[in-house]
């Protein structure tokens, strides 16, 4: 079956769901699934119950579609995404960006969480992704194009919103939190980087990396969303005295960071809606 046509179905079968069509999509990340908390819940949707959609097989993903509103702002939030180290391949990982575009979803919010490169960094902290590396040698726009979603060859110059990116160090300063900034390297997984990957991330000039984000944000500038991205550092990875990680400490290091990113995300979203308003 062309994509497309997955697509179609998938959002047809949502749409039949739901009472009002998203605003704004939102994606959460291992360890930050809290961050649905800060809506007020209208329905949730199993993976499994909705046509074409992969299932979240990674601890720490719900794996489940929220509908509902954040503030006056009508959303769906993932609880849990897809990973290329799940064995899914590009076009899979991007299926529900294209699907929240279709349902009428104009601007994309993602959180994951990522790894420290950058050695003033601590974990805890929270990043937000001013750029990016994609080190996956995958792509979700490979094959024929979708014409209906955007061009063959979308421009990658600004994919994160100048505009967003500003009102996110606006209301972290009003809220007191800590913000730093920096460029996501994405790679592949599921195994964690050694040392001399950690000093080559670095010449790269990355300052995160992580295991998702990069091709849901590409599928994202194909269907000309505005998007936002922050991570949670979860470690840091100092590749003269690297220190063994375990997912438990992932998960409980983000799901810490997320109890700042929760209320930074709704007073986001909220502006977002009363400047339009």
């Amino acid at each position: 079956m062309h994509t497309l046509q997955k697509i179609q179905e998938a959002s047809a079968y949502i749409a039949s769901r739901i009472t009002e069509r998203p605003h704004i999509g939102v994606i959460t990340g291992t360890g930050l699934g809290q961050l649905t908390a800060a809506m007020t819940v209208d329905l949730r949707l199993p993976y499994e119950e909705i046509p074409h959609f992969p299932r979240s097989t990674t601890e720490g993903h719900k794996g489940t579609l929220a509908f509902g509103r954040i503030g006056k702002v009508s959303a769906m939030a993932m609880e849990g995404r897809f990973h290329l180290y799940e064995g899914y391949g590009a076009e899979e990982v991007a299926f529900p960006v294209r699907v929240m575009s279709r349902l009428g979803a104009r601007t994309l919010i993602i959180s994951s969480a990522a790894g420290g490169l950058n050695p003033l960094f601590q974990p805890g902290d929270l990043m937000m992704v001013t750029d990016h590396l994609n080190l996956t040698s995958r792509n979700p726009l490979i094959g024929p194009n979708l014409d209906d979603f955007g061009p063959r060859f979308p421009d990658m110059s600004g994919v994160y919103d100048r505009n967003l990116m500003a009102l996110a160090r606006e209301k972290a300063l009003e809220l007191r939190i800590p913000l730093k900034e920096g460029v996501y390297a994405g790679i592949v997984g599921p195994s964690l980087e050694t040392p001399a990957e950690t000093r080559l991330l670095r010449i790269l000039g990355a300052d995160a990396v992580g295991m998702s984000t990069v091709l849901e944000v590409i599928a994202a500038v194909h269907c000309g969303m505005k998007i936002l991205v922050i991570v949670a550092i979860t470690n840091v990875n100092l590749p003269d005295c690297m220190k063994q990680t375990s997912l438990e400490e992932v998960i409980a290091t983000a799901e810490k960071a997320g109890k700042k990113l929760a209320p930074l995300l709704k007073e986001i979203i909220v502006t977002i809606y009363n400047d339009k308003a």
